[in-house]
């Protein structure tokens, strides 16, 4: 064959992506060799598990940009929305000088094919679109937005027909998502579409990205077009804490007002007669126009706390206000001044008078009682603060910066029970993530931190959850362990995180049922969190119970959700294969190996040996094994 036959040009339809950073030569000038780390990072923990999750091919990189290709409008969108809340979620916390955001253009059309790369009008266009994205948005042609009518329950913005350079045709533009049409839309009413003329609003995808998902299944929050109904009140007074405005003028005291109300919230939840929605859920409205009662139906609480936080050399001032949910009345409102040695008092002054509203016999002395501090230093607590405002996201570099802050915080203070469990809890993170050359020294070091958080932390329900938790995952008594977490929710009834974790030991225990009811009662918690963690718990509990149908439903809703977490993947690779969906349960397995190279891990935290057996025999025939 000659090489003019070798190189031959093909033609073919494709979604083409195109992305770049915004303001990349600022980041760059500024700092270089931070700026290329983090974006290897985020290109690891990111973009490209979302490439391969949908299916996409990369063509080619620049420094700053690339150039994806996939066969379907639908994946080339999800993947695209799915980039977006990551790094979205990635930046919260971090000064807007310092944020990385990128800017994604979706066109679909003939492309030229030669040598793995592609040509064209319709890679052009893509690249124009992407110029007129903003940071953090997306803009596509219209035949994308024709193409994905009824298939994605995405937002789209009507920008008219837009002459782009050097194209010789003017060509309509959509703007996609949450930036359309406004930076931070208010929640959305079930069956409304935001913006108003000119706004179109998809409906539930036909061709899910995973094999089996439901149609109406989306990456935000597991639901299609057809938003959840109202929740119930609780039967006892229910409240939600709203994020506090940052008032000092200063982006970088964020973490500290954030912190404000993490405190409160703890504060309220040691209340045994109140029910308290968890942070990870009341913090999805931060920075966004709400509309209290429908917060309070979003929610299913009573009444609403928000307020603002100024802090200003040594002196801090607290505003709050309760408002009632259902009617939109205020109940109350105040100030609380003091220096920053009172902040302890002036977060208690603020919960006592809550509760006080909320049920005027409450004795302030019963809050104070429950409120007992686990550290007196402010230094240690507000480098506390600074590791709580990112470890909630599981990823190596996040989990290294969080793990010294804490270190920091606990060479302080080395009775300090919250800060040495999560120090724990990031150690064990470093071990069965397989973050470390040295695994070993992480689960000692682990299970060291995890004694001292429960030698020093009281009755603290934090340092209880997550001493027990690492200490179960690496072998300890599993029925000590849940003890330990049963009494840590009982001094907190409203501990979200406590609950999902008490659900896991229960799992690991051989309990799918009480698992699943106790990893339920979290979600009413904390409606509106994230819910990757705890959905496929639910999963592992009904595979666990021979229940294939309704775990690989529970499983693929956990995958959308995370689709960096592995555990789903295996178990949803055995769920398959023990269904006879071969097929289906190879290509999970591929998927699985874009994240890790530990497809099939050590699982002797599993207690039960029928489940260990069930699990294992499902992943050797996912992996094609006969033995």
């Amino acid at each position: 064959m000659n090489t003019g036959e070798r190189n031959r040009t093909e033609r073919r339809l494709a979604a083409i992506l195109a992305a770049d950073v915004a303001g990349y030569s600022r980041l760059i000038g500024t700092d270089e060799e931070g700026t290329l780390a983090s974006l290897k990072a985020i290109r690891a923990e990111v973009i490209d598990p979302r490439i391969a999750l949908h299916r996409g091919r990369i063509v080619k990189t620049t420094g700053d940009g690339m150039l994806v290709e996939f066969s379907s409008v639908v994946d080339a969108l999800r993947c695209a929305s799915e980039w977006q809340r990551g790094m979205a979620d990635r930046n919260a916390g971090v000064p807007p000088a310092q944020r990385i955001q990128f800017r994604i253009g979706i066109n679909v059309g003939d492309v030229v094919v030669e040598d793995g790369d592609i040509f064209g009008d319709g890679v052009n266009v893509a690249a124009r679109l992407e110029a007129l994205a903003e940071p953090g948005g997306i803009c596509v042609s219209a035949r994308v937005q024709e193409d994905a009518a009824g298939r994605l329950d995405l937002v789209f913005e009507d920008l008219g027909e837009q002459s782009l350079k050097n194209i010789a045709r003017a060509v309509r533009v959509y703007r996609v998502g949450p930036t359309s049409p406004h930076p931070n839309p208010p929640p959305q009413a079930p069956g409304q579409a935001r913006g108003g003329e000119g706004v179109i609003r998809a409906g539930a995808s036909n061709h899910p990205p995973f094999p089996g998902l439901d149609p109406g299944i989306t990456g935000e929050g597991g639901v299609g077009a057809d938003a959840p109904p109202p929740l119930a009140l609780p039967d006892k007074p229910s409240i939600a804490v709203l994020p506090f405005q940052n008032m000092s003028g200063d982006p970088e005291q964020e973490y500290f007002a954030d912190g404000m109300v993490e405190e409160i919230i703890t504060a309220l939840s040691r209340i045994r007669w109140l029910f308290v929605i968890a942070r990870n859920s009341t913090f999805t409205y931060k920075g966004q126009a709400v509309d209290v009662k429908q917060i309070g139906r979003e929610l299913g609480v009573r009444y609403v706390l928000e307020g603002s936080v100024r802090k200003g050399g040594n002196r801090v001032r607290i505003t709050a206000q309760l408002i009632d949910a259902e009617t939109g009345t205020h109940l109350w409102a105040d100030r609380f001044d003091g220096s920053l040695e009172d902040v302890f008092d002036l977060q208690d002054k603020v919960a006592v008078s809550v509760a006080g509203v909320i049920e005027p016999a409450l004795q302030a002395a019963e809050i104070r009682r429950t409120a007992d501090r686990p550290t007196n230093d402010l230094t240690a607590h507000d480098l506390y603060l600074r590791a709580l405002a990112t470890i909630n996201r599981q990823t190596k570099e996040r989990t290294l910066n969080a793990l010294g802050l804490l270190e920091q915080a606990i060479a302080i203070d080395r009775h300090y029970g919250p800060a040495l469990s999560w120090a724990a809890h990031c150690q064990m993170r470093f071990n069965i993530n397989g973050w470390t050359d040295e695994p070993e020294v992480a689960r000692r070091r682990a299970i060291d931190l995890a004694g001292q958080a429960l030698q020093v932390g009281g009755n603290d329900p934090d340092s209880l959850v997550n001493a027990a938790f690492v200490l179960a995952r690496f072998g300890e008594d599993i029925g000590s362990m849940m003890a330990l977490v049963d009494g840590a929710l009982a001094l907190n009834p409203s501990f979200a995180l406590g609950w999902v974790h008490s659900g896991i030991l229960r799992l690991w225990a051989g309990q799918p049922d009480t698992a699943i009811e106790h990893v339920q009662t979290s979600l009413r918690l904390s409606p509106r969190e994230r819910q990757g963690t705890p959905l496929g718990a639910i999963g592992q509990a009904y595979f666990f119970k021979r229940q294939f149908d309704e775990a690989a439903a529970n499983l693929l809703l956990s995958i959308q959700h995370d689709p960096g977490f592995p555990i789903p993947y295996r178990v949803l690779a055995a769920c398959y294969a023990h269904m006879g969906r071969l097929e289906e349960a190879r290509e999970i397995v591929a998927r699985l190996r874009t994240i890790t190279s530990e497809v099939v891990p050590d699982l002797s935290y599993l207690r039960n040996p029928e489940h260990r057996e069930l699990l294992l025999s499902g992943l050797r025939l996912a992996m094609g094994e006969t033995a």
